[in-house]
């Protein structure tokens, strides 16, 4: 991650379940995750702005570099796929999506040491606006 990492908010509920979810998975992405979990704003679901990329949220974002656009589902491991456009939130990218805002940047580390610079264009569906909050 870079030195300037963007203020990320998670709800409760997704928190409680990310933790679990690092509890039982060991590991370099279960570690990852975990420290973007600590800098985390925790806000009920019904408190969480409409465009924050929670669990389940349908994202838009954009490679800076490649400036390469996709639209992806920020998903637990056993729902992604890649078919589908599913991703999971152990994934770099995945775990760099999880509390960002429309507009916010981050740079995110690939294996091998080389690190790309992603931008949230959009939040096209996310489960608490929708009133899907469970």
């Amino acid at each position: 991650m870079s030195t300037r990492e963007p203020r990320i908010v998670v709800t409760s509920t997704d928190m409680e379940r990310l933790r679990t979810l690092i509890d039982t998975t060991a590991g370099d992405r279960a570690d990852a995750l975990d420290a973007e979990l600590m800098r985390a704003e925790v806000v009920e679901p019904s408190q969480i702005p409409p465009d924050v990329v929670t669990m389940n949220s349908r994202v838009v974002y954009r490679d800076e570099e490649s400036h390469e656009t996709r639209e992806v589902t920020l998903s637990y491991p056993q729902d992604a796929s890649l078919e589908q456009g599913r991703i999971s939130v152990l994934a770099p990218v995945g775990a760099a999506l999880l509390g960002l805002s429309v507009g916010q940047e981050i740079e995110w580390q690939l294996p091998g040491g080389k690190s790309r610079r992603l931008r949230v264009l959009s939040v096209t569906y996310q489960p608490q606006a929708a009133g899907h909050c469970h």
